[in-house]
């Protein structure tokens, strides 16, 4: 796969995004820029900036098309301010999406800004959390891989120019972690697939073009099966009762870069995201929560987006 995933992601959410309604563009992007705080990052539901959180935020204006010098020079003061080159993989996967939109919207360039071998110090960093089963693990030296962990350290290589180190036994990890019903899993241990796992498992396998036409069916058919009842949404697996924005997210991502969208009703998941969203702007989890963020304000937005390129 020649094109990063994350820009083809962005190209595709930004073609999507074009065909909302006004309205919903220009107050999801209100909501988005009240949260950002005065010393320009974006917080969670617990408060304070949040490198992880900031990633979202800039990541919906970006789509949005809301990105300004002001919004971004500000959020490159906060970004400084975590350039340390060390953290959780989530942390560091979050400041380099982050250090690639700043610029986009007329802000500084942190990452330039960095020491020159500070690309390859977070690649040692992640590389750090390579466990002996070939995938990388949550903390450092962990016994086992998780498949979402692995997820964000082969697109935070494809934003570094890194090349995935040992792609075969990266591969034959995740696919270590596909089970019989279809899907993939996150742990070792479970024995049935989640919505989330799978679309990280299959975005590995994309990046390291080491998916096949048999998982690619597979996959299809188990995420075809997960949409809620009477929701429209998708669950995080087919034990939960209520869908959430999330796996709605993921789960029609993965379908629609599989070739197979049409698995999906998009008029119930384009009407579930829109019942999610406050009328203040901004989304919520699903129909069970009753707080929004920026995060699942990402989702939202992108579930939208991606059910108006599949809805007439």
């Amino acid at each position: 796969m020649t094109e990063p995933y994350l820009t083809r992601l962005t190209t595709r959410l930004l073609d999507g995004v074009e065909r909302l309604p006004a309205d919903v563009r220009e107050r999801t992007a209100a909501y988005v820029l009240r949260q950002q705080l005065p010393d320009g990052g974006w917080p969670g539901r617990e408060g304070g900036s949040d490198v992880y959180y900031t990633g979202f935020a800039l990541r919906s204006l970006a789509v949005l098309q809301a990105l300004d010098p002001v919004v971004c020079t500000n959020a490159a003061g906060f970004l400084r301010t975590r350039m340390g080159g060390s953290g959780s993989v989530i942390d560091l996967f979050s400041l380099v999406v982050c250090g690639y939109l700043v610029p986009l919207g007329g802000g500084p360039d942190v990452l330039g800004e960095a020491p020159p071998d500070w690309r390859e110090r977070v690649a040692a960093v992640l590389e750090t959390h390579r466990s002996p089963d070939g995938g990388y693990g949550k903390t450092p030296a962990a016994p086992h891989g998780s498949t979402y962990t692995s997820f964000l350290v082969v697109l935070c290589q494809q934003l570094l120019g890194v090349p995935a180190p040992e792609p075969a036994r990266l591969a034959a990890f995740v696919r270590g972690r596909r089970r019989d019903d279809g899907g993939y899993v996150e742990i070792g241990a479970m024995k049935r697939s989640g919505t989330n796992p799978t679309a990280a498992g299959v975005g590995v396998l994309q990046v390291l073009d080491a998916l096949t036409d048999d998982a690619r069916a597979a996959v299809a058919d188990f995420l075809a099966a997960l949409p809620a009842a009477f929701e429209g949404g998708l669950r995080a697996n087919d034990r939960i009762p209520a869908a959430d924005l999330l796996s709605t997210f993921t789960g029609g991502w993965t379908l629609d870069q599989l070739g197979r969208a049409d698995k999906l009703d998009w008029p119930g998941v384009r009407d579930f995201a829109l019942a999610c969203e406050a009328a203040a702007g901004g989304f919520r989890g699903g129909l069970w929560d009753d707080r929004t963020d920026v995060e699942y304000t990402f989702y939202g937005l992108g579930t939208l987006a991606l059910a108006a390129l599949h809805t007439d």
